[in-house]
């Protein structure tokens, strides 16, 4: 990475990186991760909540994405204690400085799909699964 000028490597946690992006990529990367932290900035989830919107990710992948998103310092899990058991997450202040970040990638991701014209309603796919379904 040069900063000023100076070649320089960075290292966090014992881990080395080479440039700005790496560190970026390196805690938020992989296909879920930013997707969890995306709808956290709307405000605090419960599991099932996050699973609902995420519904093509597995309960193991969405369990793993929210323990390293919390081990990494961007979200809190907070725990009510009580009876049924009833946990939400949220964003850390660490967690909430990847909002522009996250903001950009999805103002991509609009404009993306305004240029490929892959926009199909969420009903319409649901009805032609059906269709395929019981065919």
């Amino acid at each position: 990475m040069i900063i000023d000028g100076q070649e320089y490597v960075v290292r966090i946690d014992g881990k080395t990186y080479h440039c700005a992006v790496d560190i970026a990529l390196g805690y938020v990367g992989g296909k879920w991760k930013t997707v969890v932290l995306y709808y956290l900035m709307e405000g605090t989830k419960r599991f099932s909540e996050l699973k609902r919107l995420m519904p093509d990710i597995s309960e193991k992948m969405l369990a793993k994405a929210l323990h390293e998103l919390e081990a990494d310092g961007f979200v809190k899990r907070h725990d009510h204690r009580s009876v049924p058991p009833r946990v939400d997450y949220s964003l850390t202040a660490e967690g909430r400085t990847l909002g522009p970040l996250l903001e950009a990638l999805a103002e991509w991701g609009k404009g993306k799909t305004e240029r490929s014209g892959g926009k199909v309603l969420a009903i319409e796919l649901a009805q032609s699964v059906n269709r395929t379904l019981k065919a």
